[in-house]
């Protein structure tokens, strides 16, 4: 029994030592961890986090695009594996001949792949009334979920020249009309409406306009501006249509009474300069102070697409030669779920010629996910309100994101957050 124990030992320690010299050559000889992105990825949204938060530790990352599903290819370190581990994201390590041979095959021009560097994290600005919840808008609660930083801002900031510290701004589902998101007609009598009339109108006072609509203009061309020198800007639901509406109409009064205390302009619709729109073109306006519409743009009021019909298909493109798209569009799923919203989606004839379609369904004639270049940056708006929840209503609970973590809509959201990192910019000081 003493020598069986003895043996036993031995044999133990020897293992022990097998183990830890084998894990030591593993580590040493292995330079780089891949986060695939296909069906095998465990949490899809949360590596989008990882990869934010090793720009951040200032390490350079290459993003594998169109290699299984838009993978990462960081260099080893024990934090990194370290941090995948306790977020639940899949990963390998790889040896240096194995991660040099991925870039090869990848850069061959037989492979609509491309290899990305991904050099710097940009400062995150997110344009949303201070009372909001994170759940609110599906952006903050895409990073709030992924674990990347961002900070809040709103009118104040923008006018008082904050907005350029920042690479990237979201514009939350806003009404940039001054039409309070035309919910008179259902909510006018509830405290909730009442107060962000208030609190909206006093703002405006402040900063020395009569109207929020004015307010608004102002704000909407600030943004305008930070696009043009080079920002990155995304919008989803009723922020990309009002926004377009607000630049077109440029001061000329578009609001009922209901909304400003007197009559808009007549023949509005002879204002509208569409050249000054970021995307649409020749649209109309809802007029009508009772109809939860803005324009014509948006298809959600004459959609007659069935809920287990709704999908929109994402284009593919040279990864090579369109880069900027194929990251946006990275993604181990290419139809993508339908969502509702207040802007649902766009009319595909109302969209400007030299706007590009990621995301559409054809037979309806919806533009889903579209992208454009303005002056030194870029914008991307995405139509609906919440890719995981089909119909979201006015108190309606949050998404659970920790129950979707392999959304195909919400990585849409988080290429682009992703997507100014592989851009060099200087930040403005």
């Amino acid at each position: 029994m003493i020598e069986d124990i003895t043996f036993f030992k031995k044999y133990w320690r020897r293992l022990v030592l097998l183990l830890f010299v084998s894990m030591f050559f593993y580590t040493s000889y292995s330079a780089s961890l891949l986060i695939q992105m296909d069906d095998s990825q465990k949490n899809h949204l949360k590596a989008y986090g990882i990869a934010f938060w090793t720009l951040e530790k200032d390490y350079q990352i290459h993003w594998l695009l169109n290699y299984n599903g838009g993978s990462f290819l960081l260099p080893f370190h024990k934090e990194i594996q370290d941090e995948c581990q306790i977020r639940g994201v899949s990963f390998s390590v790889l040896s240096d001949i194995s991660a040099q041979q991925i870039l090869e095959d990848i850069a061959s021009d037989e492979r609509n792949m491309d290899a990305v560097k991904l050099e710097k994290s940009p400062l995150i600005a997110v344009y949303s009334p201070k009372g909001k919840k994170p759940w609110d808008d599906a952006v903050t609660l895409a990073l709030t979920y992924a674990e990347i930083p961002y900070e809040i801002i709103y009118d104040d900031e923008v006018m008082t020249g904050k907005l350029s510290k920042y690479d990237w701004l979201h514009l939350h589902h806003e009404d940039f009309t001054g039409q309070f998101g035309k919910f008179y007609a259902s909510y006018r009598n509830m405290k909730w409406y009442k107060d962000e009339v208030r609190s909206n109108t006093e703002r405006a006072n402040r900063f020395g306009f009569s109207k929020v609509s004015d307010l608004k203009r102002a704000v909407s061309n600030r943004i305008k501006a930070f696009v043009e020198a080079g920002g990155f800007l995304f919008a989803m639901c009723s922020a990309t249509d009002t926004f377009d509406i607000t630049l077109a109409a440029d001061g000329h009064d578009i609001c009922d009474a209901a909304f400003d205390g007197d009559p808009m302009e007549a023949d509005v619709h002879s204002h509208l300069d569409y050249s000054k729109t970021f995307a649409f073109q020749n649209f109309k306006l809802e007029t009508n102070p009772n109809v939860y519409e803005f324009s014509d743009i948006d298809v959600t009021l004459g959609r007659k697409v069935r809920k287990d019909e709704d999908y929109f298909s994402l284009f593919e493109f040279s990864a090579k030669w369109d880069p900027v798209p194929t990251m946006l569009c990275q993604n181990h799923k290419n139809m993508i779920k339908g969502f509702m919203g207040q802007t649902t989606a766009f009319k595909l004839d109302l969209i400007k010629s030299g706007v590009l379609v990621m995301g559409e369904n054809k037979a309806a004639g919806e533009a889903r996910y579209i992208h454009g270049n303005l002056g030194k940056g870029t914008w991307t708006f995405y139509g609906g309100h919440d890719p995981e929840d089909y119909q979201h209503l006015v108190g309606d609970p949050p998404t659970d994101l920790s129950l979707k973590k392999n959304s195909a809509g919400y990585r849409l959201i988080l290429n682009n957050v992703l997507f100014p990192a592989a851009k060099k910019k200087k930040r403005k000081t």
